[in-house]
């Protein structure tokens, strides 16, 4: 499989698994809403306080799995981890692609600004998975 068929899975659906290391290294899985870019860069949000933000920044890789539309159906994109910086203001760059996330996954918000607000109460990130690699059997 190559990266744009596994793009393709995960631009069908928003649901999916994301493996990161633990400092022993074995795998920590967990579920996630992600969204891919135009730029082919996939992007989940989380807080500065869960196992994957630790893991990724002691680890910068992951791996996310996306099932397709039968059980034997599935993508895995692999790849190297940037992570953002924490929003601290609801105005940053980091808020700011927040925003940009949450529109490619549900739309508009009815109030952006308490959004905003919350991201920041909240300690969120972004995290920015660039696959290099993809693997799966999508049928």
């Amino acid at each position: 499989m190559d990266l744009d068929q596994a793009l393709g899975a995960a631009r069908a659906t928003h649901q999916s698994v994301l493996t990161t290391l633990r400092r022993d290294g074995r795998p920590q899985l967990s579920n996630v809403l992600h969204g891919v870019g135009d730029d082919g860069v996939v992007r989940v949000s989380t807080t500065a306080d869960r196992a994957k933000y630790a893991n990724l920044r002691r680890t910068p890789w992951a791996a996310l799995l996306v099932n397709g539309e039968s059980f034997w159906s599935y993508a895995v994109l692999e790849g190297d981890v940037e992570l953002s910086e924490v929003a601290a203001d609801p105005h940053d760059a980091t808020v700011d692609e927040l925003v940009e996330l949450y529109r490619s996954l549900s739309g508009e918000h009815d109030d952006w600004e308490d959004y905003r607000a919350a991201m920041v109460r909240e300690r969120r990130v972004v995290v920015r998975l660039r696959p290099t690699r993809a693997y799966g059997a999508l049928r």
